[in-house]
């Protein structure tokens, strides 16, 4: 009788510890969620992993921030923020296609808003977690090379955009996560290895 209510105890400790982890990382992934859902990504994909087209990556992300804040300077929110960016390819563009002409390169960029996947990225004050997000996305010729990915609203990756945050368009508990990404280490693996299963799943369900 001792045994099996020892037993019955130790199930139901174990059964709440479960529960306890489970609330705990559907919470985290909430907040996940809502960075995915308020953030615009710049994803510039390189012509080739030659140095002289990495080096132009380079050139051609400068050129797109440093415009960045003036673009985007009247949106308040992600729909805002999209809005912009789809009414502004063809500038951006053109800014793009001027660094390519001014360095020399016969292709051209091409500037299009969509989902793009990312992996964790953590930068120098805060983390993303991996999933897509809809991005700002500059191709430049085949676009066969490494990727430059940062975030252009809310423009935190912006140097003259110093009072930019996260907060800006993101909740304040995900933008606390995002800001503490060093508390959140395992948590931010744990939902990246979730989101390449789920992206695994409905890749299958397409074909």
């Amino acid at each position: 009788m001792k045994k099996t209510i020892r037993k019955n105890i130790e199930m139901g400790v174990l059964f709440g510890l479960i529960c306890a982890i489970v609330l705990s990382f559907a919470n985290f992934e909430v907040r996940c969620d809502q960075l995915r859902q308020n953030v615009l990504r710049l994803h510039i994909i390189a012509n080739s992993n030659s140095e002289a087209d990495q080096t132009l990556k380079l050139a051609v992300r400068d050129e797109i921030l440093k415009n960045s804040t003036d673009i985007f300077k009247e949106c308040n929110n992600i729909d805002s923020a999209l809005i912009t960016a789809s009414t502004q390819t063809e500038t951006l563009n053109s800014i793009a296609n001027t660094v390519i002409e001014q360095n020399g390169f016969d292709y051209s960029a091409e500037v299009s808003v969509g989902d793009s996947y990312f992996e964790t990225r953590e930068y120098d004050d805060f983390t993303l977690p991996a999933g897509t997000y809809k991005s700002l996305i500059v191709k430049l010729g085949k676009g066969e090379g490494k990727n430059w990915w940062c975030v252009v609203f809310p423009c935190v990756c912006v140097p003259s955009a110093t009072d930019a945050q996260l907060s800006d368009s993101v909740p304040q508990s995900a933008a606390q996560t995002a800001e503490n990404g060093e508390k959140y280490v395992l948590k931010f693996k744990s939902a990246e290895i979730y989101e390449q299963i789920k992206k695994y799943f409905q890749k299958m369900s397409k074909n």
